[in-house]
């Protein structure tokens, strides 16, 4: 009797210790749940694309459950389920369609609205090619789980996982079926957002001429940066990298020429980062002498040098916890190189006329369009600046790279010049023909000058290809670029001085150029045996004696003369087309006269 009343005791201690072990385990398993859907929520409310906050989703939910795959999957506008995000496969293996759920099982889900449960795909014909190779040992089991993506009436997506698992280990699909079904919930709601904002997007821009939109090809969510108009492959590659590079602590340097947007570019690397609710600061390095410049950057005491009434901190001490951008960065002298290696390196530095040590926290995002390897062969730039800054190097396009663009940025800038001046001017087909023909040597700054010079000399509301200024010899970018020199008695046909048509005359439009100067000048005709026009015009030629050893300008003057001051027949005259002989007058400054 006594030996059973102390067994009792022992046995009421085992199972409560065992109650509450599991009731620890159940509280331990609800905490991380929450965690876990605190976690997925943030990244689905984070300013990025659809498809990498999906991503992100899936690789945060891989920690949690053990999952060896996720699929996120869509349907389209065409009614097709496509994988729009994957986890724990390779790009490769996106690509061949692995990821791809089986039609059969995908029918069930989004038709019955009903969560999909196996729990060891081995067992399921339809899921054991699908799963079966996701690397489980022998002991393992692989389960597969599939909740459908619905907001208010039938579902239009399906988020999937297989996991491993043993059968030492507890499990319980009731709670990842609840686990998931939140998830999904947050995924749906996000993507009707994203839906509802594409279409607003797509409502407020002007609408493409059919030419341009049968060339766009946008899916479900290509990748994009805010503020930035791009579609092109090129710029679809520099998005992506802003995309993988922006939430990590690297130093960025932009590449590429003047004018294509490495300010932008840097904007929205800081604030796609951890640090976008703290300072942005940004120098333009090759504004300031060195003497400047270290002040800009370090700051100063009171006393440092004439005019230091007060101290002053530096760009690095305002950024820090934020990211610094030092445009230009190829413009910094030798001497100032050396300073400014020591700050990157270490984080630290003094001001000038200081002595205490600060240390910063700071991001560093630089900018040049200098080609900095030339530079450190030639000894311009220092060799240990340059790999401390060329971590994560982004090459921009210049706009003659991503000409499919050009379109869609016209009308970016026309939109926003209507919005200044309360105009409603559009352009025409042919007048987006033309600007997509020239190859801007100035990229995107050159092209917005462009616009909003012919939106303010365009009286109608049309823009038509007469009003684009190199149609009528008035591109400034022609005026800029050097030409070759003027030279009749072409009798080819060619550009003046030896060139090869009218991209010779207007490289700035052309050098693959305008639209209209790439119809090359048309050959001089053979003189005929009757009293045409044509044969008037080569006797008067031979009638101006030896052209050639007259100089360029008074050679002009004379064939104008003899052509009674009319371009169209000077040209034919010369063997040159009339944009080739206008250029040529303003060149030479010569005044038409008006008989």
């Amino acid at each position: 009797m006594n030996v059973m009343s102390s067994v009792a005791p022992q046995r009421s201690s085992l199972a409560e210790s065992v109650s509450v072990t599991a009731a620890h385990e159940r509280a331990s398993a609800a905490t991380l749940a929450l965690v876990g859907i605190y976690e997925i929520s943030k990244i689905l409310t984070a300013t990025t694309t659809l498809e990498s906050s999906l991503r992100a989703v899936l690789n945060l939910m891989s920690s949690y459950l053990e999952m060896r795959r996720g699929v996120v999957a869509i349907v389209d506008q065409k009614g097709a389920l496509s994988v729009v995000a994957a986890a724990c496969l390779s790009a490769r293996a996106i690509e061949k369609g692995e990821a791809d759920l089986p039609e059969e099982i995908a029918s069930r889900i989004l038709s019955g609205q009903m969560p999909f449960v196996s729990e060891d795909v081995a067992e399921h014909p339809l899921l054991e090619d699908y799963v079966g190779a996701s690397g489980a040992l022998e002991d393992e089991r692989v389960s597969f789980v599939a909740v459908p993506i619905k907001t208010v009436g039938r579902p239009f997506g399906v988020l999937a996982v297989a996991r491993v698992w043993t059968e030492d280990s507890a499990i319980s699909f009731g709670e990842d079926i609840r686990f998931l079904t939140m998830v999904a919930n947050l995924i749906a709601q996000t993507v009707k957002l994203h839906r509802r904002e594409e279409a607003a997007e797509d409502a407020s821009k002007p609408a493409l001429p059919a030419p341009w939109t049968r060339g766009l090809k946008r899916g479900l969510v290509p990748a994009s940066i805010d503020n930035i108009v791009g579609h092109s492959k090129p710029m679809q590659e520099v998005f992506a990298q802003i995309h993988l590079v922006a939430p990590t602590r690297s130093t960025v340097v932009l590449r590429g020429e003047s004018g294509t947007g490495k300010e932008l570019i840097a904007r929205s690397v800081h604030l796609l980062s951890p640090r976008k609710d703290k300072p942005y600061v940004k120098v333009n390095c090759a504004a300031l002498p060195d003497s400047l410049l270290e002040s800009e950057l370090f700051g100063h005491e009171k006393g440092a040098f004439t005019g230091a009434t007060h101290d002053r901190k530096g760009r690095f001490e305002l950024a820090d916890g934020g990211t610094l951008f030092l445009d230009e960065i190829g413009d910094v002298s030798p001497s100032f190189q050396a300073k400014l290696l020591r700050v990157l390196q270490e984080r630290e530095f003094e001001r000038v006329g200081g002595t205490r040590t600060i240390k910063v926290d700071v991001r560093l995002v630089c900018a040049t369009n200098r080609n900095l390897e030339e530079m450190v062969a030639r000894g311009d730039f220092r060799a240990d600046l340059y790999y401390r800054i060329n971590v994560v190097p982004v090459f921009i396009p210049s706009l003659r790279e991503r000409k499919e663009d050009i379109p869609l940025l016209a009308l970016h800038f026309l939109d926003a010049f209507n919005r200044e001046n309360e105009r409603s001017l559009q352009f025409s087909e042919n007048g987006l023909a033309v600007l997509a023909g020239c190859s801007f040597p100035g990229n995107v700054r050159e092209l917005e000058n462009c616009v909003h010079r012919v939106a303010t000399m365009t009286k109608g509301d049309v823009i038509d290809e007469i009003d684009v200024p190199c149609q009528t010899n008035r591109c400034q970018t022609m005026l800029l670029t050097p030409q070759p020199a003027y030279s009749a008695g072409n009798s080819s046909g060619a550009a003046p001085g030896g060139g090869a048509g009218d991209d010779e005359m207007h490289p700035g439009c052309g050098g693959g150029g305008c639209m209209a100067s790439r119809t090359p000048a048309p050959p001089v005709p053979a003189p005929t045996i009757d009293d045409s026009d044509d044969v008037a015009d080569w006797r008067a030629i031979d009638d101006l004696g030896d052209l050639d050893a007259l100089p360029q300008r008074e050679r002009l003057v004379r064939v104008m003369e003899k052509a009674g001051w009319v371009q169209a027949k000077a040209a034919r005259l010369l063997g040159l087309t009339p944009r080739q002989v206008g250029y040529a007058l303003r060149k030479y400054n010569i005044e038409i006269k008006r008989l």
